[in-house]
């Protein structure tokens, strides 16, 4: 851990005590409070490219997720309870409230935006505004999932194979399978966007046998408690209320889903458009992604 690059060199290092153990968390900047939670399969070094920016303006905490990065593991259960988004969106709270922050702006890229948008249904009084990207919610990707759709996002499918199979497969070479996924989301189909440094981080956390299950236990609560928790809100026509943006990647996972309309089903006032990159919108493209995220906020 300690030969790691620190790529954020003007914040500081938090571990903060939550109900589930020491969170890890990097703080900069000054101003409002804005949280920036990462996705999968990342810490919260993703945000080294546009965190600066963001931090000329606000007070930034970017937080490893519950089983992520340097984050506390929770032990998994039968019913994948610690690992749903509401769960992980608890845990962020304390984080936030232990930080001195109760009201908050809020952006999530990939796993994290799935945590920013319930910790918005579930909490309205905390979030000013709210940022998603490259996602569309929980709800229209498993009743979207029709053959072109499966195929391009296989591994939410094998990620949620009962304990242990996908653990096993990923385990044998979890390097190479860490790779070969995230290249394949890039627009360039390759890993020339990253930081060599940020990767040796994404490296590490990735071959730890206890996080990998967890990130497996994040996509078996997917399509469990998170759909659960969408389908409930879909029924009770419930809203995001907070002025909210969503951007996407050109060449991203859900770029052929027509990402805005569907989240105007979900969001009273919401905004977006895509950003030239693929998935990885913060570090393909982090000026574009940046000056977005500045505007809105």
């Amino acid at each position: 851990m300690t030969d790691l690059a620190d790529l954020f060199p003007d914040f500081a290092s938090k571990w903060i005590d939550t109900s589930i153990g020491k969170m890890f968390a990097r703080v900069g900047g000054n101003g409002p409070p804005l949280l920036a939670l990462h996705g999968y399969p990342q810490t919260n070094v993703m945000w080294h490219r546009v965190a600066p920016a963001l931090a000329s303006r606000f007070t930034v905490v970017c937080a490893d997720l519950p089983g992520y990065g340097w984050s506390a593991v929770p032990e998994p259960q039968n019913d994948h309870s610690p690992y749903t988004k509401r769960a992980m969106a608890r845990v962020t709270i304390e984080v936030m409230e232990a930080l001195g922050f109760v009201r908050f702006r809020l952006v999530g890229h990939d796993r994290g935006g799935r945590v920013a948008y319930r910790l918005a249904l579930d909490e309205p009084g905390r979030v000013e505004r709210l940022a998603v990207l490259d996602i569309v919610p929980t709800y229209a990707m498993w009743y979207g999932m029709d053959r072109d759709l499966a195929m391009k996002v296989w591994h939410w499918l094998f990620l949620a194979q009962p304990y242990p199979f996908p653990e096993i497969v990923i385990s044998k070479a979890p390097v190479e399978y860490l790779e070969r996924k995230m290249a394949s989301w890039t627009k360039q189909k390759d890993l020339s966007q990253f930081d060599p440094r940020a990767l040796a981080h994404y490296r590490t956390f990735f071959q730890d046998p206890s996080r990998l299950r967890a990130t497996c236990e994040d996509y078996r609560a997917g399509r469990t408690g998170d759909l659960a928790a969408d389908e409930a809100d879909r029924a009770a026509n419930k809203k995001i209320d907070c002025p909210m943006l969503a951007l996407w990647g050109g060449a991203g996972i859900p770029s052929d889903s027509r990402p805005l309309e569907v989240w105007q089903d979900w969001a009273s006032d919401v905004t977006g458009r895509a950003i030239d990159s693929g998935h990885f919108l913060c570090e393909e493209n982090p000026t574009d992604t940046a000056n977005e995220l500045l505007r809105f906020y």
